[in-house]
């Protein structure tokens, strides 16, 4: 129980060091990687409901060489790789704005570097620390974050372009 309430002092303390703009970092982090597992659950479940329906129908067909045919195979593709990549550009701008937080995290901590020399001079090395530090974890938690995201978004975006073209090769139409 102890080591649980450690745990949270620990995350409150990381916090308030890296300032409001950590907060924010934090929360647009938890929101990609909800967004991450969502597709994750999708792809393992609900997407090979959907492939097997529209196999369905497209094995049901009897004519598949016409341009009526062919646009019904489009339509169904279509259908599928919309449902694939629903959610990855949301995510993969969720991945380019965590870096450019850190940033904001650094201009913010900067200025209180400069507001505490302003106020006691530059020899106060105690004074700037903390802005400092206020400029650097925001910095670094938006790299982080960014970097776990942009695997992920790169893994979920090869997932979907490889399944559409797999499916496009399945329902090959005949000539």
């Amino acid at each position: 129980m102890y080591r649980i309430l450690d745990w949270f002092e620990d995350i409150r303390d990381f916090l308030e060091l890296g300032g409001p703009v950590l907060l924010v970092i934090a929360l647009l982090t938890f929101v990609m990687w909800t967004l991450i597992f969502e597709r994750m659950y999708y792809y393992r479940f609900g997407y090979r409901r959907l492939l097997a329906e529209v196999e369905k129908q497209w094995k049901a067909r009897q004519d598949r060489s016409s341009w009526n045919a062919r646009q019904i195979r489009d339509a169904l593709i279509s259908r599928v790789s919309l449902s694939v990549e629903e959610s990855l550009p949301l995510i993969k701008t969720l991945v380019a704005l965590c870096p450019l937080l850190g940033l904001l995290g650094t201009v913010t901590g900067m200025i209180d570097v400069f507001d505490a020399m302003a106020f006691s001079g530059t020899g106060n090395a105690r004074s700037m620390a903390a802005g400092v530090s206020r400029a650097t974890i925001p910095t670094m938690a938006g790299m982080v974050a960014a970097l776990s995201g942009l695997l992920a978004t790169t893994m979920l975006s090869r997932f979907a372009h490889r399944e559409v073209e797999h499916l496009r090769a399945e329902l090959a139409t005949e000539v």
